[in-house]
């Protein structure tokens, strides 16, 4: 099967871009592009933990509320979050209100702050997990790798949770670890691009 589509310009783009009008902008903007910002970082392992079970429509379509709910997940601010913050939360309509989800926000901002003082930055930490592009399977065939099984391996060690093999694939996709564009897909170029010039944090 042809794992690309024309887009609204005619221009070849991964399949899944198609599957929802909300997927076009973020697979043309996002999605691949290499990120180095802490609270992006953050923001993402957190909203893929969400999707855990569920679609990512459901949490895209959510995400500005997401960022409401939880003060543009600035993590120093949710570390401080209280059980009051999370009943609230239970009661907001506008996220997935999954009490397991909710505390292990909370918990995950708490370990933040830890790896933060340890290793300078999130990012830093990240980034230390890039695989070698000689190393991946075929753009969108796989659903883990040895890294992401180390990346959760070690997060789960520091106390994370939600953050299984395959969430913490879907974020190093999402993140710009992996250039997971279909071969074809004119953003692919620009992702690889975008990986080619950008400066790894250390």
């Amino acid at each position: 099967m042809n794992n690309t589509i024309p887009g609204p310009d005619g221009q070849p783009r991964c399949r899944w871009s198609g599957a929802a009008p909300e997927f076009m902008e973020y697979h043309d903007t996002e999605w691949g592009y290499p990120v180095a910002d802490d609270r992006r970082l953050f923001e993402k392992l957190c909203l893929e933990s969400f999707q855990s079970g569920l679609s990512w429509r459901t949490i895209l379509a959510k995400r500005e509320n997401f960022r409401k709910a939880f003060h543009n997940f600035d993590f120093n601010r949710i570390a401080r979050f209280s059980g009051q913050d999370v009943e609230r939360l239970l009661q907001d309509a506008g996220i997935i209100r999954h009490r397991g989800k909710i505390e292990a926000v909370i918990n995950n901002a708490q370990r933040m702050q830890e790896l933060v003082k340890s290793e300078g930055t999130l990012a830093a930490y990240i980034w230390t997990y890039e695989p070698d592009p000689k190393d991946l399977p075929a753009p969108q065939t796989a659903s883990t790798s040895p890294e992401s099984v180390a990346l959760s391996k070690d997060l789960k060690k520091r106390g994370w949770k939600f953050v299984g093999p395959t969430t913490v694939y879907a974020f190093m996709q999402a993140m710009g670890l992996i250039n997971d564009h279909a071969k074809g897909c004119m953003i692919r170029d620009r992702v690889e691009a975008a990986r080619t010039g950008f400066n790894r944090p250390e």
